[in-house]
């Protein structure tokens, strides 16, 4: 006999061999009906496996996350059998379930296109409709090998070998196709649903290797249940709809172009946007007692040596060799900006008294990143920072942390983000400095935490190379998370560049440095931004504020005195005078995302009224042209400027 403990504390005994199925039978036939795996001593295990001694266990349904992940991973294998049986030419490699779906990897001559999912995915059906069970056998190492090979699965032969010496095998069948795969499995194929769809077919190299053989992956996406599944599908749609490079060249904000891969180029509306941002982010810095500093681009590696980024980031960064005469000088373009404030830091004798010291600078940095990553604004090669650092006490910490979360939480919200889930990332594998110092930075950081009040998430081995952080992680409209600002504690920078004050007791001590950042890189925060807002932006943001929009030539003057007027006021204002229907005009500044179009006609202009039309409203708001001026100009204002 075998114990069996629930998550409830409450214990049963059950035979020798019993399966977490056969104990959900023991319990409901309707929850035996819904269980698709058992969770073992912590271990996820396949529902129809012997459970081998006393344990504890946790019945798993589609309702849990580890059984939304089986029903993944079952849906690959069942793709991988819906491929070999359309097209049998085809090898398979591997089928991993990623975020919200999966993919496999098919060697194949012949390239899949999308044409094909509709018969991959009605075969899938009759796979899964024949409800075939998952069943498990461990095979003899040299065999699996051989047996592979003898069948052309030379990919599943290469893996096999590659497996450490006591790894055991394990095959997994559906009916009669079979698959290497360590599992868990559901029950069987009928399982895994109806609530699936490919999605799109894209290259991939075995293994990661571009000096590989490439291969052909199908991604999918499935879900426990249809409703999921359009919702899912119903939030890609709107993060089409909201993609910041189709609304970038709609709204003629930026473009991006072969010739400077991963580099922005701002069109008049875009730098308009981004000096709305920066300008708001400095004027919170100037409230809150940051000194605005600007520093050199291209620094002698000597620096980054001394400073470990050398050893770190070498491969991430630009580097430039010169030569004059006999002398040869190595120079990098800052892929971030704290060794140069140290530089500033370290000019002059600091004291106590000058401490904490707040140095902030929206740093233009470059970092070598590979062609396939990058994505729009969102991740590029140059990028600009709105990049602080606090050189502190031990004793300042705690007090530091807290106004700078404060300070940050003030920001998000302004630009409308309330919902921020915060991560503490602790000491990374590779990293600088003795594990002494990184259990007094971790520990003064999780004391900041605390006093703060502050809800974290722990992030294991993810803190940056000389240091713990904290990431902050905005939740937008649509659901989907950004990691935007951190904090990050440093015992270690400001030793090896010998930064130094003179403390209360005249002997000469290291800072501390808080590495900070609010919005992260300018131009991927304002790809956010584009994104959470589709485009509508709050009017304070808006590149173009208001287009005054004439019906009849007869109102071109007074239109211009508007114009002027609102001008005078400081909003950001433009006219179309063209020879065009006023609907023509209207719907074409509204696809422009503008937010007010005032139109003028010989009416208007007689009374000196503006008829006012809000973006994404119906109809129009007729008010004197002095009431106009009046409202707009409070309303445009930046919340940090409101009353």
């Amino acid at each position: 006999m075998l114990t069996i403990t629930f998550p409830d504390g409450a214990t049963r005994e059950y035979e020798a061999g019993t399966s977490p199925m056969d104990v959900a039978k023991s319990l409901s036939k309707s929850l035996a009906k819904k269980v698709l795996a058992g969770k073992v001593n912590g271990e996820v295990w396949d529902a129809t496996r012997a459970i081998e001694g006393d344990c504890t266990l946790e019945l798993l349904t589609a309702k849990d996350p580890e059984g939304l992940e089986l029903i993944r991973h079952d849906a690959a294998h069942v793709l991988a059998e819906a491929v070999q049986a359309l097209f049998p030419d085809t090898q398979v490699t591997i089928g991993p379930v990623i975020e919200n779906g999966f993919f496999y990897d098919f060697a194949r001559d012949e390239p899949f296109s999308v044409d094909d999912f509709a018969a991959i995915e009605k075969k899938m059906n009759f796979i899964i409709q024949q409800n075939k069970p998952f069943t498990r056998e461990v095979w003899k190492r040299g065999e699996a090998i051989k047996h592979f090979t003898d069948k052309g699965e030379l990919y599943k032969a290469e893996l096999i070998s590659d497996l450490p010496e006591d790894e055991t095998i394990t095959i997994y069948k559906q009916g009669e196709w079979y698959d290497l795969c360590r599992g868990p499995h559901l029950p069987s194929t009928g399982k895994v649903g109806k609530a699936f769809k490919l999605m799109k077919v894209a290259g991939a190299y075995w293994r990661g290797d571009s000096n590989n053989a490439q291969l052909q992956r199908i991604y999918g996406t499935a879900w426990a249940n249809q409703e999921d599944l359009e919702a899912h599908l119903h939030r890609l749609e709107e993060a089409e709809r909201r993609d910041h490079r189709k609304l970038g060249r709609e709204m003629d904000l930026f473009h991006l172009q072969p010739e400077a891969q991963g580099m922005v180029f701002w069109h008049d509306k875009g730098t308009v946007l981004w000096r709305e941002v920066e300008n708001y982010i400095r004027r919170k810095l100037q409230k809150a007692d940051y000194s605005e500093v600007k520093t050199p681009m291209l620094i002698d590696h000597k620096l980054w040596v001394a400073s470990g980024h050398w050893e770190k980031f070498r491969e991430n960064m630009f580097v430039s060799e010169v030569t004059h005469g006999s002398h040869s000088e190595i120079h990098a373009l800052k892929p971030m900006n704290c060794p140069a404030h140290v530089q500033i830091f370290n000019q002059g004798q600091k004291s106590y008294r000058d401490l904490p010291l707040r140095m902030a600078e929206f740093g233009c940095c470059h970092r070598n990143e590979p062609s396939g990553a990058l994505h729009g604004i969102m991740r590029v090669r140059s990028f600009t920072q709105d990049d602080a650092h606090i050189f502190c006490t031990e004793e300042q910490i705690t007090a530091e942390t807290k106004i700078f979360i404060d300070l940050l939480k003030g920001v998000y919200k302004d630009f409308g983000f309330t919902d921020v889930l915060v991560k503490f990332s602790d000491r990374p594998e590779v990293r600088s400095g003795s594990d002494e110092t990184w259990d007094k930075s971790e520990g003064a950081l999780m004391d900041a935490v605390n006093a703060a009040g502050l809800e974290v998430i722990m992030n294991p081995g993810e803190g940056a190379f000389y240091g713990p952080k904290l990431e902050f992680v905005l939740r937008d409209a649509i659901g989907r998370d950004w990691q935007c600002g951190t904090l990050q504690v440093d015992f270690v920078l400001p030793e090896r560049l010998d930064a130094s004050y003179i403390a209360e007791d005249d002997t000469k001590k290291h800072p501390v440095m808080l590495h900070r950042a609010i919005l992260g890189s300018l131009e991927r925060f304002i790809g956010i931004l584009i994104e959470e807002h589709a485009g509508r932006f709050p009017l304070w943001l808006a590149p173009v504020q208001v287009v005054i929009a004439t019906i009849t030539s007869d109102a071109d003057a007074y239109a211009q005195q508007a114009a002027d007027q609102l001008r005078a006021a400081g909003l950001r204002v433009e006219t179309d005078f063209r020879n065009e229907k006023i609907n023509y005009k209207i719907r074409e500044h509204s696809v422009g995302k503008v937010p007010i179009i005032a139109v003028v006609g010989r009416k208007e202009a007689e009374e000196g009224k503006l008829a006012l039309r809000f973006l994404g409203e119906r109809g129009q708001e007729i008010m004197t042209l002095d009431d106009a001026v009046t409202q707009l100009s409070k309303e445009a204002l930046a919340p940090d400027l409101r009353g």
